[in-house]
């Protein structure tokens, strides 16, 4: 009986793990399905190109503006009750999107999908290591969730390519209601109920409203960047309005009694160097899906169908690489290790894609490249997302997934801005000097591809010198994610004990 009482709860809670990242993978996916489909909202809703980049900009600025409040409210008022929450606000927003006809109406949902995007990705991290403490369960369940969180960005070019061809564009929307319906069943029956820290621990408005409304701005301005340009009135007008309420907020924590995000969180080198590691890898992993579609259409004249299927081979090679081999290599070969190898193959990857040439062969010119980004993402992500965790206590672990969760969308969303800038500002210099079109705008993708490439690099080197090795027990005693730090205690000087020893 007693057998069957723990395999019952067993399998509950790997059940509980996919419903996770079922909830995560539809999120995901929504950024890059609407991306391939903006065209042809475009021309359907008669927006100018301007408005249609608001179908972008207001998802964006929800979603990375309330993500750090979302994961600290997940804390207070319990992570389930916030997830629950997200999926519900998330698959009603996307409803009201797939129904709409005006402009307004459609811009208004995706702005609502931002909002239920952030509250339920904001606490998925921290409910997932809290389920799993066992470390080599915990490196697996985190190379579950880095499949999705990787992959997924692929997976929504792809469908997002075949539903606008096959069912316009309203499907892309109309697809998240039933299954956003079967994930709020699914996390009803499956999660355990969990008892928030209370509002009394770290109900700080004024906090909450310097740091919400510091990255919306924030947000906001790196998005001007692509079509103001860097020094643009716009641009540093809203940068640093926005850098003078996120600095306004760092005060405040400093000072208030009952801060929404303990500055303690950050004596954990493990913490604040994997969240840096992590804005630079994905800058140039983002860029990287961004750009490439744009070149396989605007230069190889893909349609949006088979721009998708390029970038097939690579969710498969993550899928393989952080399904079945990222655990058993970070327990093997500590995270450390394998995070700097999965860098360095991305970073190999993105030079390789600096010297596409203007008629690109997919087998030999770019397939080569999508192939290396998976490997480096299928061993990087689960790794350096184990790291970001390891550094929080149970009670700050909606807070850590937040923070993990604004640093992956900020990171993404300045790299896809600032690479796509550079690219257009290479191109029309090249334009100028009597290149043409095609010749231009690729040698405007060498450039971006190469810059892609040095964050990598900055990236390993951070990693290198910030994220070294804890001190272990004895050879082989690897447990697979790095150990939590004690407050105010240097991670190096804490041992890794493997989970048999006493």
């Amino acid at each position: 009986m007693a057998a069957d009482t723990a395999a019952r709860t067993e399998r509950k809670r790997w059940l509980a793990l996919y419903t996770l990242c079922a909830g995560t993978l539809m999120i995901v996916l929504d950024g890059s399905v609407v991306t391939v489909a903006l065209p042809t909202i475009g021309r359907e809703l008669d927006f100018t190109q301007s408005n249609l980049a608001w179908l972008v900009n207001a998802y964006m600025i929800a979603f990375g503006g309330l993500l750090l409040l979302s994961g600290r409210l997940g804390d207070l008022i319990g992570r389930k009750q916030m997830f629950l929450g997200g999926i519900t606000l998330f698959t009603a927003a996307s409803l009201l999107c797939g129904l709409s006809n005006s402009q307004e109406l459609l811009i208004f949902g995706r702005f609502v999908q931002g909002v239920g995007g952030a509250m339920a990705s904001a606490v998925t991290l921290g409910m997932i290591v809290t389920m799993f403490l066992e470390p080599r369960e915990q490196a697996k369940s985190i190379g579950i969730f880095s499949f999705v969180a990787a992959a997924g960005g692929s997976i929504g070019v792809i469908a997002g390519g075949v539903l606008t061809e096959a069912a316009g564009w309203n499907s892309i929307f109309f697809i998240n209601v039933p299954i956003g319906v079967v994930i709020i069943f699914a996390a009803v029956r499956l999660f355990e109920p969990d008892q928030g820290l209370g509002f009394g621990a770290g109900a700080d408005l004024v906090g909450a409203f310097l740091v919400t409304s510091g990255l919306m701005l924030f947000v906001y301005a790196i998005n001007k960047i692509e079509s103001d340009g860097f020094g643009s009135a716009k641009t540093l007008g809203f940068g640093a309005v926005a850098l003078a309420l996120l600095a306004g907020f760092v005060l405040r924590q400093a000072k208030a009694g009952t801060p929404l995000l303990p500055l303690r969180i950050f004596r954990s080198r493990y913490l604040s160097g994997s969240n840096g590691v992590m804005f630079l890898f994905v800058a140039g992993l983002f860029g990287f899906q961004f750009l490439l579609a744009l070149y396989l259409q605007s230069v190889a004249g893909y349609s949006s169908a088979k721009t998708g299927m390029a970038y097939l081979p690579g969710p498969i090679v993550i899928a393989v690489i952080s399904l079945g081999y990222s655990a058993k290599l970070i327990t093997r070969f500590g995270p450390r290790a394998v995070l700097l190898v999965g860098m360095a193959v991305t970073a190999l990857a993105l030079a390789l894609l600096g010297r596409l040439p203007v008629d690109a062969s997919y087998a030999t010119d770019i397939l080569p490249s999508v192939l290396l980004l998976g490997v480096g993402a299928g061993l990087a992500l689960p790794a350096v997302i184990g790291l970001a965790m390891s550094g929080a206590t149970p009670a700050d672990s909606g807070l850590a997934s937040g923070l993990v969760n604004t640093t992956q969308q900020v990171g993404g969303a300045l790299g896809v801005a600032v690479l796509a800038a550079l690219a257009g500002s290479r191109s029309d210099t090249l334009l100028g000097q009597g290149k043409s079109p095609a010749e231009a705008t690729t040698g405007g993708y060498h450039v971006s591809f190469l810059v892609a490439a040095g964050l990598e690099v900055l990236g390993v080197l951070l990693a290198a010198v910030v994220l070294r090795s804890p001190k272990t027990a004895g050879a082989g005693d690897s447990a697979g994610a790095a150990p939590v730090d004690a407050p105010g205690q240097d991670v190096d000087d804490i041992a890794v004990t493997s989970p048999n020893q006493n």
